[in-house]
C-alpha cells in the first residue's frame, strides 16, 4: 500500500483511541448533554462561553436554529431575524426533543472537543478510503474495508445524535462505544493486511486456542465494564459529590468485573509461558501483559481512591488497547496457519 493511505491508517487509528478516552471522560464528568443539540452546540457551530450568550436579547439578529434558554427551557429560532423590543413567542420553537437546558461552560467545551475529535476521525477516515482506491486493482479487500469504516463513522455519528436527543439513555451510549470497538476491528484488520507481508512469527494451535479464549474474555470484560459503567451513572447523578458512596451496595457485576481481570490477566500468562517453550515471544504480547497490569492497577485506583477523574478514561483506553493488540495478533495467528496449512 502507499504511503499516504498508511499514513491516514494510522492516523485513523490513533484519532479513534482520542474518539474513545474523550467519550470517557465525557461520560465520568457528566458532560454528555454539555451541548443539548446535535450536530451544532446550542445553535452554533462553535459553541458559547458563558451563559449570557444564550439569554434572549432585544434588537439581537438571531439566525434560523439558534438556541437560547427561557425560563429554563430551550427556544429554537424558526427563521433567521431580528428582535423587538419584547420577546415574541412567534419567532420561537420549543425544544422537544428533551427537557434538559443547564449551561456549564466546563461540560458545553468538553463535549465540544469530543465531538471535535469524532469530526476530525471521520474525515481522516474518508481521506484514508480516498487513497485506498489508487490500489483498487491491487488489492480490493483493503478498499472495501476503508468503505466499511467510513460507513461505521456515518453510522456512529448517528448513534452519537440519538445519545443526546435520548437525554443519554445508558444503553444507546453501550451500543455508541460498541460501534467504536467495530470501527477499531476494520482498521486493525486493516492494518494487518497493509502489513501482511513482513509478518513471521511461528506458533501452534495450542498458542491459538488460548489467544482466542484470551480475546473472548476480553470481550466479555469489556461488556461487564459497560454495566458497570451503567451503575456508576446512576451512583453519580444519586450522589453527585459524595464519591466514596458510588459503589455503596455495589451489584455483582462489580465484583465480576474486577474478578474477572485476573481470569484474564492468568489467561495470558499462560499464553507467554507457551510462546516462551517455542522460543519466540511476540512484541505484541509483550505489550498486551503490561497494559493489563497498568489496567489492573486502574481500576484499583477507582475502587480504593473513590475514582479519580483521569483514571476512568485511562482505564478504557487501557482496555481498548488490549483489544486491539489482541486482535492483531490473532490475525497475525491465524491467518498465517491457514496459509501454513494450504502449503503442507
Amino acid at each position: 500500500m502507499n504511503k499516504k493511505f498508511l499514513f491516514f491508517l494510522n492516523a485513523s487509528l490513533v484519532l479513534i483511541y482520542l474518539v474513545i478516552a474523550a467519550g470517557a471522560t465525557v461520560r465520568v464528568t457528566g458532560s454528555g448533554m454539555g451541548c443539548p443539540d446535535w450536530p451544532k452546540c446550542f445553535g452554533y457551530i462553535i459553541p458559547p462561553t458563558e451563559r449570557n450568550q444564550l439569554e434572549w436579547k432585544p434588537n439581537y439578529s438571531y439566525n434560523k436554529n439558534e438556541v437560547i434558554i427561557l425560563k429554563e427551557s430551550l427556544r429554537v429560532a424558526k427563521v433567521d431575524f431580528k428582535s423587538k423590543n419584547e420577546y415574541n413567542k412567534k419567532n420561537w420553537n420549543p425544544y422537544l426533543k428533551h427537557d434538559y437546558s443547564e449551561f456549564n461552560v466546563y461540560h458545553t467545551w468538553i463535549e465540544f472537543i469530543n465531538r471535535l475529535i469524532g469530526a476530525i476521525a471521520g474525515i481522516t477516515i474518508f481521506i484514508m478510503f480516498c487513497y485506498s482506491l489508487l490500489s483498487w486493482k491491487k488489492n480490493r479487500i483493503i478498499a472495501i474495508l476503508s468503505f466499511l469504516a467510513v460507513i461505521g463513522m456515518v453510522f456512529q455519528a448517528i448513534l452519537g445524535k440519538e445519545v443526546v436527543d435520548s437525554n443519554l439513555l445508558p444503553y444507546k451510549i453501550t451500543i455508541h462505544l460498541i460501534m467504536a470497538f467495530i470501527i477499531l476491528g476494520i482498521l486493525i484488520y486493516t492494518l494487518y493486511l497493509s502489513r501482511i507481508n513482513t509478518i513471521k512469527i511461528s506458533t501452534n494451535k495450542k498458542i491459538i486456542l488460548i489467544l482466542s479464549f484470551g480475546f473472548f474474555l476480553t470481550l466479555i470484560q469489556i461488556f461487564s465494564g459497560t454495566q458497570v459503567r451503567q451503575f456508576i451513572d446512576f451512583q453519580m447523578n444519586k450522589f453527585p459529590i459524595q464519591q466514596e458512596l458510588w459503589l455503596k451496595f455495589a451489584p455483582f457485576k462489580f465484583y465480576f468485573h474486577r474478578t474477572f481481570s485476573l481470569i484474564i490477566l492468568v489467561t495470558h500468562l499462560l499464553l507467554y509461558y507457551e510462546f516462551k517453550r517455542v522460543k519466540i515471544i511476540p512484541f505484541s504480547l509483550k505489550i498486551i501483559l503490561i497494559v493489563l497490569f497498568l489496567e489492573i492497577i486502574t481500576g484499583a485506583a477507582m475502587y480504593y481512591f473513590d475514582f479519580p477523574i483521569s483514571t476512568q478514561p485511562i482505564h478504557l483506553l487501557l482496555a481498548t488497547i488490549i483489544f486491539s493488540v489482541q486482535l492483531y495478533l490473532l490475525f497475525q495467528l491465524t491467518i498465517k496457519s491457514k496459509i501454513n496449512d494450504i502449503k503442507n
